[in-house]
């Protein structure tokens, strides 16, 4: 076998909650899997990043890691610190002898949706984002301000506003929605809801996770969440148009397209606003791997290489 046919690649996809780390080498593929972390805009972010990572990549096996040629990496909040973001990156290099990349996970989101091509992502999941690259490399953004300034549509959002409807609903402000018991169970009554939801750890977190329930009661006919269902729809394809320009691709991925009517109307909403809607090329992962595997990417210049 030669040495060019042994060559590989690890591409890493460092979320919030999980972290996936992809060894390619030609045909065949090896993926570990382990936590997440805060974020490298959070205190320590560099560290905590490597913390996650090392133990993964060490999992693949010396044998391997010697034929390895290069490595990227998608982490959340590389774009809102780029310092933690080289510091990260320099450290890897400094573990394993082999050149680094590192970027956004959005953007490694978007190289994956689109195979490297030019294109809009719109990311409806916990948070939301758009993101445009166009074949130049220029790039713009809608949304992605954090679960306290925007992500509107996303699932947080989504779960938070049908908290605050049943909320609304047990105090006699609003309309009476099913909502109400379904929000009661999560602590046993209204009453100890507010400490559930902001007692643990990632609020957003725990918020989006009643994005399901509400998403539900819309099937069902319930005419609260129904509501708050067509203002999602309606906030995510905004984010989209804002950025992309008529009859461009736009590739919806997230944990809400993980629901066929939701994802559905979304698509049928950015078909009336003129978009193109495509099935993603593939993951944030993918996306790192074609960033490890290729320079000339247009997409180059927002990644850190080291």
């Amino acid at each position: 076998m030669s040495t060019e046919a042994v060559r590989s690649h690890i591409a890493v996809d460092l979320g919030k909650t999980n972290c996936r780390v992809r060894l390619d080498a030609g045909r065949a593929s090896t993926e570990v899997r382990g936590h997440g972390f805060p974020g490298l805009a959070a205190e320590g972010g560099a560290e905590l990043a490597i913390a996650a990572i090392a133990p993964l990549v060490a999992s693949l096996g010396a044998e391997q890691l010697a034929r390895v040629t290069g490595l990227a990496i998608g982490a959340a909040g590389a774009d809102s610190d780029r310092d933690a973001a080289r510091r990260a990156a320099e450290r890897a290099r400094e573990l394993w002898g082999f050149g680094v990349a590192i970027a956004s996970d959005v953007l490694t989101a978007h190289i994956g949706a689109f195979d490297g091509a030019a294109g809009t992502v719109l990311i409806a999941g916990t948070g939301a984002v758009a993101f445009e690259v166009g074949d130049d490399g220029s790039a713009r953004r809608s949304d992605g301000w954090g679960p306290w300034l925007g992500d509107e549509g996303s699932g947080r959002w989504i779960g938070q506003a049908g908290l605050v409807a049943a909320l609304r609903a047990a105090d006699g402000r609003g309309p009476r929605t099913a909502l109400e018991e379904d929000a009661a169970s999560i602590a046993g009554d209204l009453v100890g809801l507010p400490r559930a939801i902001m007692g643990g750890g990632d609020v957003a977190r725990a918020l989006a996770s009643f994005a399901p329930v509400v998403l539900a009661n819309a099937r069902g006919g319930d005419q609260v969440a129904q509501g708050i269902v067509d203002a999602a729809i309606d906030h995510l394809a905004a984010a989209a148009a804002s950025v992309a320009t008529a009859g461009s691709p736009v590739s919806v991925i997230g944990g809400l397209t993980d629901d066929p009517e939701f994802l559905r109307r979304l698509l049928d909403e950015l078909g009336r606003r003129h978009l193109s809607p495509r099935r993603p090329s593939g993951s944030s992962l993918d996306g790192a791997a074609i960033l490890a595997a290729r320079r000339d990417l247009p997409h180059e210049r927002y990644a850190i290489r080291v």
